[in-house]
């Protein structure tokens, strides 16, 4: 069993006098955070808020990148030439990373958001584009990946320092991809049915799918969606099962 596992939220997911999720409170309960960009969601102000609180409480600071779907909240696939697709990586990276120094922090990661983390968990070229624009916009960053995805096979074959992520509130396919939000099922919103999930999941080295099936895999963190309702109590029911576990909660 993993003796330790990282526990990260997606957030500064507001827009102007718009906010979305309880980022402060979710702050004091993980150890990553992945802060909007201002693409699928988020302004220079929100991400500025975000990651000054997550510094004052030693919480990791991570880059969001998703597509420019402000309306559709970076959940719409798109389809770009590889240079355009390099160049949004690199601007919303570098814009976090610069951020994250004027909030006297460290950009600690990268992690791919909705849709475009969707795509590039099947398709191992599109995922290599992404993170080596990345890894130009802030070379000592993490990439953060979805588990036994393409997005793994691709830092693997990149020979970038990763961590293997697996999610509390989202339901697998047998591929280890997740199960489209638009299906029954998709989003687990049960603190408890979310915490034993993960003690399962941890103690197992394993993705357990819907379908019951076993997929063996690294896990170094694991997601609450910022924007989930009831992400706070959902977070801490999934810390405290941790705990209980004997599964030491801590960055990677």
């Amino acid at each position: 069993m993993a003796r330790s596992v990282d526990l990260n939220s997606d957030m500064g997911e507001g827009f102007g006098r718009w906010p979305l999720g309880e980022d402060a409170a979710l702050l004091d309960i993980v150890t990553s955070a992945n802060i909007a960009c201002g693409f699928h969601a988020g302004d220079p102000d929100v991400m500025d808020r975000t990651m000054r609180m997550a510094a004052a409480r030693g919480v990791g600071i991570g880059a969001h990148p998703g597509f420019p779907d402000l309306q559709g909240f970076g959940r719409r696939r798109m389809h770009m030439p590889d240079g355009s697709l390099a160049s949004m990586i690199r601007y919303q990276v570098g814009a976090a990373a610069a951020m994250a120094r004027a909030a006297g922090a460290e950009l600690a990661h990268v992690k791919l958001h909705g849709a475009l983390s969707n795509m590039a968990s099947e398709d191992a070229a599109m995922a290599g584009v992404c993170y080596r624009a990345a890894l130009e916009a802030a070379p000592g960053a993490t990439m953060v990946v979805l588990a036994a995805t393409a997005q793994e096979a691709a830092v693997r074959q990149i020979g970038c320092p990763h961590a293997a992520e697996i999610f509390a509130d989202r339901a697998y396919n047998d591929d280890a991809t997740l199960v489209d939000r638009a299906l029954p099922g998709s989003v687990i919103g049960n603190p408890a049915e979310a915490a034993a999930r993960m003690v399962a999941m941890v103690g197992e080295g394993a993705i357990i799918a819907a379908s019951g099936r076993r997929i063996a895999t690294r896990i170094d963190t694991i997601c609450l969606h910022g924007d989930t309702p009831g992400a706070v109590a959902m977070a801490t029911a999934v810390r405290a099962a941790l705990t209980e576990a004997g599964i030491r909660v801590a960055r990677f």
